[in-house]
């Protein structure tokens, strides 16, 4: 039985590597840009419920940023900071209370926070390589300001949609099972 359970968590995290990949990719107008719209980001609630998923999210997270226009940076730290939040979703939602309104609310906070900074970063480090003359600290609150506040838009309608009417779901507790 153990086997079979670590085939489906496999899977399922297969199956949302994809889900975030396609999803990032084919909204790649809004998923790259300054204020970064990345609907796929609200998948990283998913960890609450099921934590093998955090895997999948940087996988696809390393796959979606290889198209990213800040290259090589964003494939490393843009894919490491989905994967802190994926990781704290998954630490917050070990205690099972699925219904308390504030860890949902922290469970979306988290991308927004740790993409503001680590995202944020990335970008200010490209300004300054492309020339320009802001202060790193200047542009870093800026561009973390940009991607925080797509985050937070994503985060706080898809993202605590998602976990407070995941559970509500018929197929979840078929999921839950064989996890």
């Amino acid at each position: 039985m153990k086997n079979k359970n670590s085939v489906h968590r496999l899977a399922f995290s297969a199956l949302v590597a994809a889900i975030y990949a396609a999803l990032t990719m084919a909204l790649g107008f809004m998923s790259y840009s300054g204020i970064q719209f990345r609907v796929a980001e609200a998948l990283c609630v998913l960890t609450f419920f099921f934590p093998s998923t955090a895997w999948g999210l940087f996988a696809g997270c390393i796959i979606a940023n290889l198209l990213s226009p800040a290259g090589p940076l964003d494939v490393v730290f843009g894919s490491l900071a989905t994967l802190l939040c994926a990781l704290s979703a998954a630490a917050l939602g070990r205690s099972g209370n699925f219904r308390s309104w504030w860890r949902c609310i922290l469970v979306c906070a988290a991308p927004v926070v740790f993409n503001a900074l680590i995202v944020g970063a990335v970008l200010a480090y490209m300004g300054i390589s492309a020339g320009d003359s802001a202060p790193f600290v200047l542009l870093w609150g800026f561009y973390g300001a940009q991607v925080g506040i797509g985050e937070a838009l994503v985060m706080f309608t898809l993202g605590l949609a998602l976990i407070r009417y995941l559970p509500k779901m018929k197929f979840y507790e078929r999921i839950r099972e064989k996890m």
